[in-house]
């Protein structure tokens, strides 16, 4: 059977600001609702491994569709979310593609995990899938290719907004702009309106820009691993 990584967030508070964050629970059900419908496993890693914070504000009723709920009241679910493994622990050797997904804490602390980005590396370079989805890109941001070359570098990608960043109110609370660092590291930034679904797929790496991408992302996995 094929297998997913799905990267998750330990960050469960904004570090400059008395606010919760943490994953933003649909990125990540839409995407492994999607990939397990397909008949893909799912695991889970976090930087450091154990418990995932859930972001409050992505489980307000405007935010939670019937998928959502199915998932936030399953148990077998949430338990897997407290028990990640360690990015430290995990064989990249045993996965097909990685999904990085997003929620504001994880600008914390994807950039710069240097086991994050050695298995999304290794994963690549044996001919699987990078992916991510809003904030989430942010986690491809130092990934680097066989030859140091960043993996994003004149490809399309794809992640939050400025102007979407700009309609929450964190442009100034957040470290950088998701979408100004996928440009500087030299990515070829594609977007689509704000909150409406995209997804952008380049050879073997595939972005969402928000919330609402997750699916859309998880069927651009999905179509590349099975040509193969």
């Amino acid at each position: 059977m094929k297998k997913i990584l799905v990267v998750v967030t330990n960050v469960s508070k904004y570090p400059n600001q008395a606010r919760a964050t943490g994953l933003w629970l649909a990125e990540a059900v839409h995407f492994v609702e999607e990939v397990t419908k397909a008949g893909y496993e799912v695991d889970y890693v976090s930087p450091k491994g154990g418990y995932t914070p859930l972001d409050p504000h992505s489980l307000q009723a405007d935010q939670m569709s019937e998928l959502d709920w199915s998932y936030y009241t399953n148990p077998t679910f949430l338990n897997r979310l407290g028990t990640t493994m360690a990015a430290s622990e995990v064989d990249a050797s045993e996965y097909d593609a990685i999904y990085y997904t997003g929620g504001h804490g994880v600008m914390w602390d994807f950039p710069e995990d240097a086991h994050l980005q050695k298995l999304a590396s290794a994963i690549y370079e044996k001919g699987g899938v990078v992916a991510a989805v809003c904030h989430g890109s942010v986690g491809l941001l130092n990934i680097q290719t066989a030859t140091g070359d960043y993996l994003i570098k004149d490809k399309k990608v794809t992640g939050f907004t400025n102007t979407e960043e700009q309609a929450v109110g964190l442009t100034e609370v957040v470290p950088f702009l998701t979408e100004d660092a996928l440009k500087e590291r030299g990515g070829q930034y594609v977007k689509s309106d704000d909150w409406a679904s995209f997804a952008v797929a380049d050879e073997r790496l595939v972005s969402g820009q928000n919330p609402s991408s997750g699916a859309a992302v998880a069927k651009e996995v999905i179509q590349y691993l099975e040509a193969q």
